[in-house]
């Protein structure tokens, strides 16, 4: 399937630091490249979240199997990607910006064609509600309104019907959000 918008073109964006509001197989989400410290910390000031880690989407199974501890419960979880899961695994390095997480980080790799933008960054990139922190989860322009004034792209693929993703803490063998 041919994406509704232009990949190059939007990694390109993503490449140089943009802050992007985007859909997902979820809800829509707000991030970054997750390597570019001054960019994350501007989306700490956009998101008003100053200090809770953030989570990523990843560009590949392989970038997840590269930089963070796979053992087979993860394997497992990791099987089901993509969709709606977000996977805590702890990290083999630091390999996003420390201002994203430090030690573990929440993986993702979505169904949505959103997925081939941040492969063709062979990048980390964020992902958050599109939201203020505390309000909403990102379903509806209405949700991201006080965000879309100061990123620098927004992708409005219609309201999202769907929740947020499954929070699996694989560091802890919990799972904090269905």
């Amino acid at each position: 399937m041919t994406p509704p918008h232009n990949v190059k073109r939007l990694s390109g964006l993503a490449k140089a630091g943009a802050i992007i509001i985007y859909p997902t197989d979820t809800v829509y989400g707000i991030g970054c490249d997750a390597t570019n410290p001054r960019a994350v910390a501007r989306l700490r000031k956009v998101k008003q979240r100053p200090d809770k880690p953030f989570s990523v989407i990843a560009p590949t199974k392989k970038w997840v199997r590269d930089n963070c501890s796979i053992d087979k419960e993860a394997e497992k979880w990791l099987h089901k990607l993509p969709g709606p899961y977000t996977l805590i695994l702890k990290m083999k390095r630091q390999c996003v910006a420390k201002n994203v997480s430090t030690k573990t980080l929440g993986v993702r790799l979505i169904s949505h064609w959103f997925q081939r933008v941040v492969k063709k960054t062979g990048k980390p990139f964020v992902t958050t509600s599109a939201n203020v922190s505390g309000r909403g989860h990102g379903s509806t322009k209405k949700d991201f309104a006080l965000l879309a004034p100061k990123v620098d792209e927004v992708i409005f693929d219609g309201a999202l019907k769907n929740k947020p993703s499954q929070v699996v803490d694989l560091t802890r063998g919990l799972v904090l959000r269905r």
